[in-house]
């Protein structure tokens, strides 16, 4: 008998923390969302009012901006954090670094060389990130079976109790 109120406790706890975990992420989640938002109108604002046009900076960084907020959405949609994404805003960074680089010095040096092999690393990355996504799709081992999970979900605890 006692050992069945303990399971019971358990469970309770389990889910309370479950819950309380899946609270702190979407509250984090939209922290971060808001902040990409005011940090986008911000050097907007800025691009109109102070600099009266945007320089290639200026737009790569709105740019970074999109994909951080398509990357939070995505995860508030799917509960899936796109790794893709962040291998994106890598890229696009280092691009902004090239052409503000080379804007400013006006000379290449083994630094352009470095940058550039990064982000051909980065893209190879995607690739291989595409590649694996595609052909090793996420599956719930369950106790028994294997299902396959539907589009857009990740496995969560409570999926491999159904299996």
């Amino acid at each position: 008998m006692a050992n069945f109120s303990f399971k019971k406790i358990e469970s309770l706890l389990d889910k309370i923390g479950h819950y309380l975990v899946e609270t702190f992420h979407y509250l984090m989640l939209a922290l971060i969302g808001a902040m990409i938002i005011w940090s986008a109108l911000h050097t907007t604002l800025d691009i109109f009012t102070v600099k009266q046009f945007a320089t290639i900076d200026d737009i790569l960084l709105l740019f970074i901006y999109l994909e951080l907020g398509a990357m939070v959405g995505i995860y508030f949609k799917t509960n899936h954090m796109p790794v893709r994404f962040l291998i994106y805003v890598a890229i696009t960074a280092l691009t902004r670094l090239l052409i503000s680089n080379i804007q400013h010095e006006h000379k290449a040096d083994m630094g352009l060389l470095i940058v550039t092999g990064a982000i051909l690393l980065l893209a190879f990355a995607i690739l291989i990130v595409r590649f694996a996504s595609w052909n090793y799709p996420s599956v719930v081992r369950g106790k028994q079976t294997e299902q396959e999970l539907p589009a857009g979900k990740t496995p969560r605890p409570e999926d491999d109790e159904l299996a």
